[in-house]
Parts: C-alpha cells; sequence; structure tokens
C-alpha cells in the first residue's frame, strides 16, 4: 500500500519553528485576555447541528462539517466558538453582578467551497466573550483588546474597520424590505457590488430617494466625520442611535490611545447574522482576508432561553501568523532548551547534569553521540532547531561549550 504523506485540502502540520512561534504568540495573546480577568472556557469540538442552524444566524449550512452519531443526532464540527460559549453561560451562569468574562482557544472548521482553494478549513481561533453588559463601555473594551492582540504579536501596522449593522437595519424597516430582500442586498452592499444591489433594489421597487440611500453605503466608509454625514441619510431612529454609537466608542477609544487604529465603515454587514450592533474586522497588508473579527449579539442567547447582551471578538491565530510572516515580523524565539550531547564513557555525567538542569525546570535532550558524526552536525541540528544552548561531555567526563 502506497503512503499518505499529504492533507486532504484546507488542512496542514504545524511544527518546529513555526509551532514554537505560535505557542508563542498565543501565550502573548492569552495573557492579554486573562490581564483584563477573562477565565478561561473549553467548549466541545463538536455540538449538535441546532447550535449552528440558520435560526441561530452562524454560517450556512453548507459550510459546515455535518455527521451523524450512533443515535442519529445530526453532529457538527464547531465554524466558530460564539454560539458555543453562549449555549454553555446559558445553561450553567446564573445572573450576576458583574458581566461574565471567557476566553478560549481552539480550532474551528470550515467547509469552504471550491472557490476559496488555498484557504483553510481549520484554523487555530482565540477569543473573548463578554456577556451581560449592553454598554458602549463593553464595545470599546473588547475593540481594545482585539489591538493590544495585535500589538502584543508583533504586528504594528494594521487598522481595524468598524460598522454598525443597526444602521442597515434602520433603513430596512423605514423601506419596508422583506426578510429575503434585505438578506440579498446585505449580501451586495457587504461586498461593494453597487449594481447588484442597484438591481435588487429596483426590482424590489424602493423608491428612489431610498434607493440611493442604501446605495451610498457601497462607498460609506472612512473617519467618524464621513459617519456623522450619515445622519442627514435618513430620519429613521435606529439609524440614527446606530450613530450615535459609533460616536461614543471612537470617544471611548481615543481614551485608550487607539484611535489612530481604527476606521469605520457602514457598508460592513458581516454573514453572521447573529451580530446585532457594532461589529469589526482588522486588517494588515500582505493578508487578504481579516486578522481578527467580531461584534455585537444582543439576541443570540434569547435562542438557548436567556436573554442578555454580549459581545465578543476572535483572533484567527493562522492567518496573524501568515501576516507576520510576509512582513517579516515574526517573533525571534528561541528554545531554551540544552542539547546534552554526551560520549558513551560520559553517561554518568551527563545523566547528572540532565537531572540537575531538569530540577530547574530547563528543558534538555539527552543525545549520546554517534561516532561517525561530526559536532558540526549538532551544531547545524541547534541552528535548525532555534537551540542557543549546548553541551558536550567527553569520553573523560569534562564539560565543554558545543
Amino acid at each position: 500500500m502506497k503512503p499518505m504523506f499529504h492533507t486532504p485540502e484546507g488542512v496542514r502540520d504545524v511544527y518546529g519553528r513555526e509551532c514554537r512561534n505560535k505557542l508563542y504568540i498565543e501565550d502573548k495573546i492569552h495573557t492579554a485576555f486573562a490581564e483584563c480577568g477573562y477565565e478561561d472556557i473549553q467548549t466541545p469540538t463538536f455540538e449538535f447541528f441546532d447550535i449552528f442552524s440558520r435560526e441561530v444566524g452562524t454560517i450556512p449550512s453548507r459550510d459546515l462539517y455535518k455527521f451523524f452519531d450512533r443515535e442519529g443526532n445530526t453532529l457538527v464540527l464547531r465554524p466558530d466558538f460564539t454560539p458555543s460559549v453562549a449555549r454553555a453561560y446559558s445553561k450553567y451562569v446564573e445572573d450576576e453582578t458583574v458581566p461574565a468574562r471567557f476566553c478560549y482557544s481552539g480550532n474551528g472548521f470550515i467547509n469552504e467551497s471550491g472557490d476559496y482553494r488555498g484557504r483553510l478549513k481549520e484554523t487555530t481561533q482565540m477569543g473573548v466573550e463578554m456577556i451581560g453588559d449592553d454598554t458602549v463601555d463593553a464595545d470599546g473594551e473588547i475593540i481594545a483588546l482585539a489591538v493590544e492582540s495585535m500589538l502584543r504579536s508583533g504586528l504594528t501596522k494594521f487598522q481595524v474597520e468598524i460598522g454598525q449593522v443597526d444602521f442597515f437595519k434602520g433603513l430596512v424597516e423605514e423601506a419596508g424590505l422583506s426578510d429575503d430582500v434585505a438578506f440579498d442586498l446585505r449580501e451586495m452592499i457587504s461586498s461593494k457590488n453597487y449594481f447588484g444591489a442597484d438591481q435588487i433594489l429596483e426590482e424590489a421597487c424602493v423608491a428612489e430617494d431610498r434607493r440611493a440611500v442604501f446605495l451610498r453605503l457601497t462607498e460609506a466608509f472612512g473617519t467618524i466625520e464621513k459617519m456623522r454625514e450619515a445622519k442627514g441619510w435618513t430620519s429613521s431612529p435606529r439609524a440614527l442611535a446606530a450613530i450615535d454609537r459609533l460616536e461614543q466608542l471612537y470617544e471611548l477609544l481615543k481614551l485608550r490611545g487607539y484611535e489612530d487604529y481604527v476606521t469605520f465603515d457602514l457598508g460592513m454587514l458581516s454573514k453572521y447574522r447573529y451580530y446585532t450592533g457594532i461589529i469589526f474586522q482588522v486588517y494588515t497588508y500582505g493578508q487578504g482576508t481579516a486578522v481578527a473579527k467580531g461584534g455585537r449579539y444582543d439576541n443570540l442567547l434569547d435562542y438557548f432561553g436567556r436573554h442578555a447582551a454580549a459581545v465578543g471578538m476572535v483572533v484567527m491565530l493562522d492567518q496573524l501568523m501568515s501576516a507576520l510572516a510576509r512582513q517579516n515580523a515574526e517573533p525571534d524565539t528561541v528554545s531554551e532548551t540544552v542539547l546534552l550531547l554526551y560520549e558513551t564513557e560520559g553517561r554518568r555525567a551527563a545523566l547528572e547534569k540532565a537531572a540537575d538542569l531538569r530540577e530547574q525546570k530547563i528543558p534538555v535532550i539527552l543525545q549520546r553521540k554517534k561516532e561517525d558524526v561530526p559536532l558540526g552536525s549538532y551544531r547545524a541540528y541547534m541552528d535548525a532547531h532555534g537551540i542557543a544552548r549546548g553541551l558536550y561531555v567527553d569520553r573523560n567526563e569534562r564539560f565543554a561549550m558545543l
């Protein structure tokens, strides 16, 4: 039988220096979460299909990895963590004065269509969820954590694009559009497809003045001043409240010193339909997809029998690693491991030294030297694996730096 060396499309192996760098960045980001009081939560890798169904508002069913258990239940590999965390909160957490703050790290699975060849289908996600706080202060904290996560990873050139889905929903209510028309229109506006949006509005017999407002959303991005201009486009209370919320959010981010990382986009409308207010995505050059994203989802927990306002964000770690590599900004991690190389006659001394180092919590590779392999080959191994420290024990039990 021919051995299989290749992985399925959309998944990959991570090892060696790349894996060490990834774990290093995970630790940096997790530290940022912990410093803000977020507690770890672990949810199952697969859940019942209903947790990620159309009613919940997650990704389309065709993009889920689905399978059956022995009882005939339809299960799915989680595509994202937010519905799982919402389910767990609804089941276990009692109402408290202080909002619940969760953080997580794990892999998500999305069966992207053939149109996205080369895109990963299994990705490492690190994120936070704050449940029980409907204030703009919570929005500001989550976006600040997204900015801080980027900075801790070593990324310095990035932009947080912030939208407000309630502005679009206010326009939809004002125009009296059906859910189906609104869904199709959302797709066109989100992809900046002016002509596609115009066609949908024309077929829905939307008045010309209202149609013009919807079409403006395809180019309604930029500074907070650009967002303020949108107040003159509509009299919808919901849409106007959305702009007020963005203004408050901007002032909070200025207080934190993060305003230079922020731009706004009223045409940003996520495919995750559970978002109800602010949404955002973090972009950097050299990477075509977002390296972090998030938003507010005040109605999602209703599906699980609890009502609680919530907001969260996720760092797409594989995309972030790719961006760092393209920008030559990967961490210069060096392994703390010591390579302890010994001749056969120096075994006793090597074992004693290894035990001493491990007692000090220093990892040790204990390796007997092969007679036909020169010391230079072992030094090359150290360079290849980022091992900065090596010791050599000769046959007389004498130690030397390798």
